[in-house]
């Protein structure tokens, strides 16, 4: 019996069919034999090597002639589901719960630790098999470890599961299956923050109904317990995602002296200033990066119109006069004397559009120089202020560049044309407008939005130490 068994075990270890049925051929009461042996205390069945190793075939083979070795326990307590669930092995699993007829009360069987097979192929991140197993009993989800509080919510976080996670709510997301407490009284929330897994704490508060400021047994929420962790570059993208979503920390504190109630309160205040500092710290970066990009784009924007505006003005329409020229003409007729090197357009159009072309043109070439100034004479760019003053001027820039342009085109096209000349030119400068408006009221609503958050961040911080301070004089 003893040679048989060894021979039965290592068929199921290397997966070999032929060699299981010859066995089942030569002893007919083999896997019965097993059974009994296992209800004595015998380790792991050969369907549970099987199905460890994801020996699909072999599993199918010996269901076929013994159809309860499925429900057999090793000495953990562990099924063969449960085996093959913690592996991946979702045809294994397939075939383990078409095995019996009450397959989905064996999605709820716990193991040794008091976990169902659900919660092993959610703490090692088996999909494939977690979707099988909730389409055969989706309410296996819901149950708790054996002897604890604990949900299989808790297991995704402690093990750093966050697609596991991301699946289960999309499944399971109602308020009070999110917000489950375990032994402790922590929340998904809390574990995500106290193991400092970023993108878990961001999901949790951005798609699911997790309430923020609750509170474990200590009366800690999770902005405490960060606070009270050690400090590190986690921290803070956890600190800013949990500000955003309206995070807060609690002040529950028993009642003692006056004095040492005040040391405490003046404790919670020093941390929160902290946490305010290092809050700031860290929101300054994007501003500098963003300082840095724009002021790059005003240098190369301004260079552009520098170089145009140059070259606008010592090479106006219609070029320059070749030759020096003197000549007379009769009295009401126009003098066409030139010398060389000057403005054809000066003398063969009417003085108003030349003196136009040349202080709009003149315009743009000192404020793209303005700008570039600006930029390289060292001043502290980091302030928002001087960014805004440089980028008004740019924008004074670019209307006087496109004044430039439309009296350019009015000069140099033909007379026959002057209609379709003058109805692209108004549309041109329509739209110009347009645009320079549309830019100017959103610039506008973006500063009453900030006036308004800025307001507002003024009455809660008055009204959080109206709180405070009511909070230590009645204590």
């Amino acid at each position: 019996m003893e040679r048989t068994c060894s021979l039965l075990y290592k068929a199921a270890y290397e997966g070999n069919v032929t060699t299981l049925r010859e066995l089942v051929q030569q002893d007919r009461l083999i896997l019965d034999r097993l059974i009994v042996i296992n209800n004595n205390g015998f380790s792991e069945t050969p369907l549970h090597v099987a199905a460890m190793l994801g020996h699909v075939e072999f599993v199918k083979e010996i269901i076929i002639h013994k159809p309860e070795l499925a429900k057999e326990l090793d000495n953990q307590h562990f099924t063969p589901l449960h085996l093959a669930s913690a592996k991946g092995h979702l045809e294994t699993v397939k075939v383990l719960l078409s095995a019996v007829d009450d397959h989905d009360l064996w999605c709820y069987a716990w193991d040794g630790e008091g976990r169902n097979p659900l919660h092993l192929a959610a703490m090692r991140g088996r999909l494939d098999v977690l979707r099988e197993l909730l389409r055969v009993a989706p309410q296996a989800a819901r149950v708790n470890l054996n002897g604890r509080t604990e949900t299989i919510l808790h297991v995704c976080v402690r093990h750093n599961q966050l697609e596991a996670l991301k699946f289960l709510m999309n499944v399971v997301d109602d308020y009070e299956f999110v917000n489950a407490k375990d032994d402790y009284g922590m929340t998904v929330l809390h574990l995500a923050v106290a193991h400092k897994h970023i993108e878990m704490v961001k999901f949790l508060l951005t798609n699911t109904k997790i309430e923020v400021n609750a509170v474990n047994a200590n009366k800690f929420t999770a902005l405490d317990i960060l606070a009270q962790s050690q400090r590190t570059e986690k921290d803070f993208d956890i600190l800013e995602s949990l500000r955003y979503a309206g995070a807060s920390r609690t002040i529950d504190q028993p009642p003692l002296l006056a004095t040492q109630t005040q040391r405490t309160i003046n404790q919670t205040h020093r941390v929160h200033h902290l946490t305010q500092n290092s809050q700031e710290n860290k929101t300054r970066k994007p501003d500098i990066s963003w300082l840095s990009r724009k002021r790059e784009s005003l240098m190369v924007v301004a260079s552009l119109i520098a170089t145009m505006a140059f070259q606008a003005g010592t090479t106006p329409p219609g070029g320059l006069w070749q030759d020096n020229s003197s000549s007379t003409t009769a009295a009401n007729s126009p003098s066409n004397d030139h010398l060389a090197g000057q403005s054809v357009m000066a003398y063969n159009d009417s003085d108003f559009l030349y003196h136009s072309y040349l202080i709009s043109n003149t315009v743009g070439f000192v404020g793209s120089l303005s700008i570039i100034l600006l930029l390289v004479t060292g001043l502290p760019f980091c302030q928002r202020f001087l960014m805004w003053v440089s980028t008004i001027i740019l924008w004074v820039t670019l209307t006087a560049v496109t004044a430039t342009y439309t009296i350019a085109i009015s000069i140099a096209a033909p007379h026959n044309d002057t209609n379709i000349v003058s109805h692209v030119l108004l549309y041109f400068i329509l739209s110009w407008a347009g645009v320079m408006v549309v830019v100017a009221l959103l610039h506008v609503i973006n500063i009453v939005i900030k006036i308004l958050k800025w307001l507002a961040n003024i009455t809660m911080v008055r009204r959080k130490k109206f709180v405070c301070d009511d909070g230590a004089a009645s204590l």
